[in-house]
C-alpha cells in the first residue's frame, strides 16, 4: 500500500507541474484572444465557426499523433474554445463600445 501511495504521490506531482505549464499557455492563448477582439467586425466574427471547425479538426488530428484519444481532446478544446468565446465577446463589446451581450 505505501509503493502505491508513493506512486499516486509522485503522479499527482507530475500532473501538477503539467498543470503549471498548462495554466501558462493558457494566459497566452487568453493575451492573443484579447488582441485579436477589437479586431473582430462583429459577434459572428467572434463566434467564428468555421475557424473553430477548423481547429478542432487540427487538433483531433494532434492528438491522434501524440497518442492521445481524439474525442477528449476534441471536447475538452470545445469547452475551451467556448470560454474564449465567450471571454473575446466581452472584450469586443469592451474595446468597440458596443452593447453587452444578452446571451451565450
Amino acid at each position: 500500500m505505501a509503493e502505491t501511495a508513493a506512486t499516486l504521490t509522485e503522479i499527482r506531482a507530475r500532473i501538477d507541474e503539467l498543470d503549471r505549464d498548462l495554466v501558462g499557455l493558457l494566459a497566452r492563448r487568453e493575451a492573443l484572444v484579447r488582441q485579436a477582439a477589437p479586431l473582430k467586425s462583429d459577434a459572428q466574427a467572434v463566434r467564428a465557426p468555421d475557424r473553430v471547425a477548423q481547429v478542432v479538426a487540427r487538433v483531433r488530428t494532434l492528438a491522434s499523433e501524440a497518442g492521445a484519444e481524439p474525442d477528449l481532446i476534441e471536447r475538452i478544446y470545445r469547452g475551451m474554445i467556448q470560454a474564449f468565446i465567450d471571454m473575446e465577446t466581452d472584450e469586443h463589446h469592451r474595446v468597440t463600445g458596443g452593447s453587452a451581450p444578452t446571451t451565450r
